[in-house]
């Protein structure tokens, strides 16, 4: 039987109607159509599908949707301004740090949430912040590297 849900995607109110097994991803993915939201391992090992909740990153994988109810969520596609680009998503086009871009809206949003926490991160900071992501293309260099110009 499907539960009545209210939450925030990226500062728009949702109101929508799940099953009680239905995880956050496929609720963000399927239901709001927000793709940038990748689902990988579905085991919460890989970090693709990362998301803010209430300003915390997640695996979405391993949250239910009817535990967002109330709740605020944060997806890559809530990053963009009317300006364009977030500086997170600058950097990593800057510093080739998006390869095949699987992993990119993890790890950017995982970034975001350091440098929101702390600015200035020292190496082994950023190493934590983005630690549960996991980027098989670029060796995590060019990432780090795009964080710490950011």
């Amino acid at each position: 039987m499907k539960k009545l849900i209210q939450l925030t995607v990226n500062d728009r109110e949702v109101e929508i109607a799940v099953e009680p097994n239905m995880t956050l991803t496929d609720l963000i993915r399927y239901e709001i159509g927000l793709t940038g939201t990748k689902k990988g391992c579905e085991t919460g090992d890989c970090g693709a599908c990362t998301v803010l909740l209430n300003g915390l990153p997640v695996n979405s994988c391993l949250v239910l949707a009817v535990q967002a109810n109330g709740c605020t969520v944060e997806t890559i596609e809530g990053l963009e301004t009317e300006d364009g680009l977030h500086p997170v998503q600058d950097a990593f086009v800057e510093h080739g740090a998006i390869q095949c871009g699987f992993c990119s809206p993890g790890m950017i949003l995982s970034a975001k949430h350091l440098l929101d926490k702390n600015p200035n991160p020292d190496e082994s900071e950023i190493r934590a912040g983005i630690a549960g992501n996991l980027c098989r293309c670029t060796g995590y260099q060019k990432i780090i590297d795009a964080i710490k110009s950011v």
